[in-house]
């Protein structure tokens, strides 16, 4: 159902059982996908592009032109998977001219009053809570959650699986599979709760934990933890996927509790 208090432009694209409440806003540029629900006040705005089954709660403001002062006006998009939930009062700003776009991935849960800056590219089955703030060209991979209040500094990646305490302030790139808490923000251990609750077997668990002692409890530097971790614990995918991202990583990993 679209209420007739809506405000949509006779060019936007809607699609089948999509319901718009009263005092919406759907703007000219947009892609609205099946059964999808807008709540009352919520922005559409003008690059929008939504996917299936997807909830925007009222007030959010999606596709905002991004707050950046290089940005001269370039033709960008906002785009969000299918299943994700937009609580209330969330900004999401399209793209620049770096990505060309901002992504929401499937079946997200990003609660209320969070912001993701232009460029922000967040995976699938990602839960952002309260009031975190995304600076611009923020990566977050897959099945990462954060606690309430975190601000993000611009360029940083989020590792996979990864869990971020609330008010957590990340300066630094966060690995996959960590938790992450204190301040500064640093290394507490591994996500174990949640790859068990993803299926992780508890032998993969324990490689995870053992490839991080190197990195975190041994006390050397990363180039030669990775050297031991590569010649000593087992090739897995899980193996592989931290020793990339700590060696490919531009701002550096966060340190650990035990590390100057």
């Amino acid at each position: 159902m679209i209420s007739p208090l809506a405000y949509i432009h006779p060019e936007a694209q809607i699609g089948n059982h999509v319901t718009i409440e009263p005092f919406a806003m759907v703007h000219k540029d947009t892609v609205i996908g099946d059964r999808t629900w807008i709540g009352s006040h919520a922005c559409i705005l003008d690059g929008a592009r939504i996917g299936k089954n997807c909830k925007i709660f009222q007030g959010a403001v999606i596709s905002g032109v991004p707050q950046d002062l290089k940005f001269a006006g370039e033709i960008t998009t906002a785009e969000i998977g299918d299943n994700s939930v937009i609580r209330e009062f969330v900004t999401i700003n399209r793209g620049t001219i770096d990505k060309f776009k901002t992504v929401i991935g499937k079946n997200c849960l990003i609660m209320a009053y969070v912001h993701a800056g232009h460029d922000c590219i967040v995976g699938n089955n990602v839960i952002i809570g309260n009031a975190t703030q995304l600076a611009g060209h923020v990566i977050v991979d897959d099945f990462a959650i954060f606690g309430g209040s975190c601000a993000v500094q611009q360029f940083i990646k989020i590792g996979a699986h990864s869990y971020i305490a609330g008010g957590s302030l990340i300066r630094k790139d966060i690995p996959p599979f960590v938790k992450a808490g204190r301040e500064p923000v640093s290394y507490v251990g591994v996500n174990s709760v949640g790859l068990r609750r993803r299926g992780y077997t508890n032998e993969q668990i324990s490689d995870i934990q053992e490839t991080y002692r190197y990195l975190y409890l041994r006390k050397m530097n990363n180039s030669k933890a990775l050297e031991i971790i590569e010649n000593q614990i087992r090739p897995s995918e899980e193996r592989d996927e931290i020793v990339n991202f700590v060696r490919n990583s531009e701002r550096g990993v966060m340190k650990g509790v035990y590390q100057d």
